[in-house]
Order: structure tokens, then C-alpha cells, then sequence
């Protein structure tokens, strides 16, 4: 009980010395201030930008796998030569691989043509992304419609003209009109609107299906090739959830190494991408933002913590004689230490909340630009968790001198 009545006391004393000394604890506080709003803001952002992307990269599932020419991760040190000559994955690839895999829920062979334009009447928009797919495509994707439905196996196999459409396609033909049953325009070809996606909203990956159109693969061959490099060919492979990726990724490369005649040892033409990929690329990239907040905060709250110790040292001389009257009463050595070392402690964190206090209003702020910033309790626990530290760092040795003082001495002076 005694420690923490000498404890609360000590915490009496510091605040006094703050309240007494208005203009010098806010000078003091600027620099810790500015330090933790920098490093938390940046923090801040790349974490909610983090979460963004991440939401994006989640679409494509985490038991599904990409058959395409190109790898994922084309920056840095990106050897672009050696894919360059690859083949892009074909019908034929398409068609063995499906018939070789067990391990696979659903295996679609899709085709994108971006930045088009769709009419129905008088009413048009424009830059919309078309995408054709087999039947497959609602088992390797997660579909979602607020009105219609998916393809029939007859509609896909005929290559019947008809398609789903995103709801941002629907509200710009349509206005509030139901589009089912509706016949649109789509690179001069009439098809027939059986399905319209639900509303995904933002996506900062573009795999929002909002503006997109879907069509029968077997329909989109007779109005373009399907299997041009210019339409970013790909398989897409969802596999059961009962099987771990590896195995699906394993078995995916033994099909697709023997569908071209790979030779053992050789290097393979094709490239299996995945949603862990994506996520690896983004921790790495995010890694760097998050070292430039780390440079740039980290000299302000060095100066914070320098300033701290200096206005501790002249605080403490300010109080020698107090000290040594507190000493000559009883006080012990540590009580002296505590109450100096309270008093650093205090004003770091008083810094660190208003600095998290200007992360908050400034993510207010980016969020009227459209932006959704959140700051994160663990973005909140390292603000407090570096001031603490600064604190009892910058504090440490103004309060040990301190209680070392000769009380006979200290009076004194």
C-alpha cells in the first residue's frame, strides 16, 4: 500500500510541475507530438490501404490458382525476358488439364477485353470490362446476383447470346428498369440479359464485377479470338477445401508440365499464380512504406526525446532545494526518481495522445475524399507504447541525478 501512495504522490508532484510550467510543457511536447503523428499516420494509411487490397486479393480465394503466361510480382528486378516468348494457356490446354485434375472443384478457361462499349436503345456506357468464360466460371469464382441467374449448361454448350451484367452497367442501360429479358448491344452482337451481378462497390484491384459483362465462352468464339495474347488468356482452377493449395498447386504442375511435353528438369512455359503471391508482394511493398514512416518520424521524436531530457535536467535544478527538503523529511532515493521519472513519463504521453488525437482528425479529413482511413488499436498501443518508452528513456537520468543529490547540499543551493 505504501508503494502506491508514494506512487500517487509522485504523480501529484509531476502534474503540479507541468500545470506550473504551461508554456515550457508545450514546447516539450511538440517534438514527441510531431514524431508520433508522422510514424502513426503513415502507419495508419499503409494499413488501410493494406486492408483494401487485401479485401481485393480475397476475392480470388484462397484454394484457387491462376494458369497464365505471366507471373505475379512484374517489379523490381523483373526478369520480363525470359516469359516473353511463353506460349499463353490455349483451349487445348484448357480442355486436358480439366480432364486430368481430381483435386479441382471447378476449372474455367476466361478471356478479358477491357474498355468497351455497351448499348441497349438509346442508352449507352462505355468503358466496360468483357469478360467470356466456360461453364466452370461461377464454381472458380464467388458470384453473387440481385436479380437473375447463372448460365445453363445448354446456354453454355451452344454458346447461346446471352450474359450477365455488373449493376453499374444495369443502372447506366437500364435506370431502375428490370434488365432481365432485356436485349443489349455488345461489340455489335445482340445477346439477351439473363442475370445482373449484386453490387460489390470500390475495388482498388479492378476485380470488381460491377462494370463488367459475362458471356458464354463458346459465344464469345465467333466474335473474337479467344485465344489472342491481346485478351490475357488464363485457366482458372478452384480447388476442393478439403485439399491443402500445395496439393492442388502440385498436381496443377505435373498436368500442365506433361499437356506440354515439359522435360524433366526443364523449366517450365506457364506460371501458376495464387492469392498468396498477391499478399507476399503486398507485405513486401507495404514493408518499405512502413520503414519511410520508421525514417522520417523517427529524427522528430529523437528531437522530442532530447528536448524532454533537457527540459528534465532544468527541472530538476529548479527543484534542488525542494528535493533537498523532501530528503531531509524522509524521502527516499527512489521516490525522488519516481517523481521525476512520472513527470518525463506524463509528457511523452500527453505528446504521444495528441499526436493519435491528429492522425484521427487528419484520417477524418482523407475520408471526405472518398478514402475509408482507420486507425487501428494497434496503431494506438505503438503511439503510446514508443512515448512510454521515450519517456522513461528521456527521464531516466535527469530523475536518477536527482536522487542522488545530497539533501545537506541541495538545501543549500
Amino acid at each position: 500500500m505504501i508503494i502506491f501512495r508514494l506512487i500517487g504522490e509522485s504523480f501529484r508532484f509531476a502534474a503540479d510541475a507541468l500545470r506550473q510550467n504551461k508554456m515550457r510543457t508545450l514546447l516539450s511536447l511538440l517534438g514527441i507530438t510531431i514524431g508520433i503523428f508522422v510514424i502513426i499516420f503513415v502507419f495508419t494509411g499503409v494499413d488501410s490501404l493494406r486492408a483494401k487490397l487485401q479485401e481485393s486479393v480475397d476475392k480470388l480465394g484462397s484454394k484457387t490458382v491462376f494458369v497464365q503466361k505471366w507471373p505475379w510480382g512484374g517489379f523490381g528486378d523483373y526478369p520480363w525476358w525470359k516469359y516473353v516468348n511463353r506460349p499463353v494457356p490455349s483451349l487445348r490446354d484448357y480442355d486436358r488439364l480439366k480432364d486430368r485434375l481430381e483435386y479441382a472443384e471447378g476449372v474455367s478457361y476466361e478471356i478479358f477485353a477491357n474498355s468497351r462499349t455497351v448499348k441497349y436503345r438509346s442508352s449507352s456506357v462505355e468503358g466496360v470490362g468483357i469478360r467470356a468464360a466456360s461453364q466452370d466460371f461461377n464454381k472458380t469464382w464467388n458470384l453473387d446476383f440481385q436479380d437473375g441467374r447463372y448460365f445453363t449448361e445448354n446456354e453454355g454448350r451452344a454458346g447461346s447470346p446471352v450474359l450477365l451484367i455488373g449493376a453499374d452497367v444495369a443502372e447506366g442501360l437500364f435506370d431502375g428498369v428490370d434488365p432481365i429479358g432485356k436485349t443489349i448491344v455488345v461489340m455489335g452482337r445482340k445477346l439477351n440479359v439473363v442475370g445482373v451481378f449484386k453490387k460489390e462497390g470500390e475495388d482498388m484491384m479492378g476485380m470488381s464485377q460491377d462494370k463488367n459483362i459475362v458471356m458464354p465462352l463458346n459465344f464469345a468464339k465467333g466474335i473474337m479470338d479467344v485465344e489472342s495474347e491481346r485478351y490475357d488468356p488464363m485457366i482458372t482452377v478452384r480447388g476442393y477445401e478439403n485439399i491443402d493449395l500445395d496439393e492442388i498447386e502440385s498436381e496443377m504442375r505435373g498436368a500442365m508440365r506433361a499437356i506440354r511435353r515439359t522435360k524433366p528438369g526443364a523449366e517450365e512455359d506457364f506460371s501458376l499464380n495464387k492469392s498468396t503471391i498477391a499478399s507476399a508482394q503486398l507485405d513486401q511493398m507495404f514493408s518499405m512504406l512502413k520503414k519511410g514512416g520508421w525514417a522520417i518520424g523517427i529524427f522528430s521524436i529523437l528531437v522530442g526525446g532530447f528536448g524532454i531530457a533537457n527540459i528534465m535536467f532544468v527541472s530538476v535544478r529548479e527543484r534542488t532545494n525542494i528535493i533537498g527538503i523532501q530528503k531531509s523529511l524522509g524521502a527516499k532515493n527512489y521516490f525522488i526518481l519516481l517523481q521525476f521519472l512520472f513527470e518525463s513519463v506524463m509528457l511523452c504521453l500527453i505528446g504521444g495522445v495528441l499526436g493519435l488525437l491528429l492522425v484521427y482528425l487528419g484520417s477524418l479529413l482523407i475520408g471526405l475524399t472518398g478514402f475509408k482511413m482507420i486507425l487501428y488499436w494497434n496503431n494506438i498501443n505503438l503511439g503510446l507504447g514508443i512515448s512510454l518508452i521515450i519517456g522513461t528513456i528521456s527521464g531516466f537520468w535527469p530523475a536518477f541525478s536527482a536522487s542522488r543529490l545530497d539533501p545537506v547540499e541541495a538545501i543549500r543551493s
